[in-house]
């Protein structure tokens, strides 16, 4: 499967290559070809990455209401994005498409001879063998068509008898010398052990591919700043804190990136540090247009999310205003609104009726009460009947009888 994809590869390193007569400004236009072809999955990968960043305040939101409970917040983020249309994992996904263009593509740098000259792996081998038998190559046989790959016009006459049956019309030595460095050379980060004049050479070599992995920190952290950008609340107003939390998921991809670089790079042919070099500095540049092309469609989401916000705070502020202008004429005066409902205005006049029934009705208990309630004087008023405190006694309702009988 990976053929399909090396052999066009091979094809296309070789004619930029010649076409600008630098192997290293080959690799930088080769990425830039890349970035162009995969530019619609950029469009899709940037655009959902977006809409999870707008999704931010209301992620925010759900975490709060569902507390510590991670399983109800994860049903009701996913119901989140099923309504908005946005995949979880849309915006991470093709965020890995560098690496797998890495694997076919690492084989082509380390392959110069089968996939940019166009011989069999079979001839390949045999031409590295002719040129080993001569040029000791490196002990490590991955990179022995590479390092062979700089020598084919030097011992073109030893391939030729090597090889008399070989067609040797596309056998030209590849010039891999970019500002001064062997892109065939594979970093190494003890450069103090060389010495004399490889001492500069490999210092710069070592510098390569911290100068790959702090490409794809500053790559990562504009994306971020990019994202963040869109982060509006429902009023249209950027939210710092969901950008915040928003940028935590992110914070695995911003590590992990620039530690890939950093041991790719570290083990494999210095091409490939111009390679993530170039990918991160171009992705950069293409992450700004991107989100500035997208932002003109947010912007005017948020533009009439702010006018509806404002014409409500407007709204609510007249009728504070009247509120305040109501409270001080009538309440003050104490003069009936006019604008009371007459629903209202009974049930008002109902409250004010029971009020004033209920303080005559205390007003005549208190008269009925005795004045004085002493321990010499009793409450019926009848030493005989001290223990008589009912309303309805009275003192000569049996001395009438009395009269009566007599």
């Amino acid at each position: 499967m990976w053929e399909i994809i090396k052999v066009p590869f091979g094809y296309l390193l070789d004619w930029l290559c010649q076409f600008c007569g630098s192997y290293g400004l080959a690799l930088i236009l080769f990425t830039l070809v890349l970035k162009v072809i995969l530019l619609p999955m950029s469009m899709k990968s940037k655009k959902s990455m977006l809409k999870m960043s707008r999704l931010a305040p209301q992620l925010k939101q759900l975490e709060i209401e569902c507390g510590d409970d991670k399983q109800k917040y994860q049903q009701e983020a996913s119901k989140l994005y099923k309504s908005e249309g946005v995949s979880m994992f849309g915006g991470c996904l093709w965020s890995f498409v560098p690496l797998l263009i890495l694997i076919p593509l690492y084989a082509v740098i380390r392959e110069p001879i089968q996939y940019m000259l166009h011989f069999s792996k079979e001839n390949a081998q045999q031409i590295v063998d002719a040129i080993n038998a001569v040029h000791p190559l490196a002990s490590n046989q991955y990179y022995q068509q590479l390092e062979a790959a700089a020598h084919l016009s030097q011992y073109r006459d030893v391939i030729a008898a090597a090889l008399p049956d070989l067609d040797l019309t596309n056998l030209r030595q590849i010039n891999f010398q970019f500002l001064g460095l062997d892109l065939s050379q594979v970093p190494s980060y003890k450069f103090w052990t060389f010495g004399g004049a490889a001492l500069g050479s490999q210092i710069a070599m070592f510098i390569l591919p911290l100068i790959s992995a702090a490409s794809q920190v500053f790559s990562s952290w504009v994306g971020q700043k990019m994202n963040n950008r869109v982060v509006t609340d429902e009023n249209g107003e950027r939210d710092a804190e969901a950008a915040k939390a928003a940028n935590q998921s992110g914070k695995t991809m911003m590590y992990m990136m620039p530690l890939l670089s950093l041991y790719f790079c570290f083990i494999m042919p210095a091409a490939m540090s111009i390679y993530w070099i170039a990918q991160a500095l171009l992705g950069t540049l293409q992450d700004v247009i991107l989100t500035n092309h997208y932002r003109k469609i947010y912007d005017e989401e948020d533009e009439l999310k702010q006018a509806r916000a404002k014409a409500l705070a407007e709204k609510e502020a007249e009728r504070e205003r009247i509120r305040a202008e109501r409270r001080e004429k009538y309440g003050e005066e104490g003069i009936q609104n006019p604008n009371t409902s007459k629903k209202k205005l009974k049930q008002q006049a109902a409250a004010e009726q029971k009020a004033a029934a209920d303080a005559y009705a205390a007003a005549q208990a208190a008269e009925q009460e005795p004045a004085d309630v002493s321990e010499d004087k009793h409450f019926s008023g009848d030493p005989e009947r001290p223990y008589c405190r009912g309303r309805a006694y009275k003192p000569n309702r049996y001395g009438r009888k009395e009269e009566k009988q007599e």
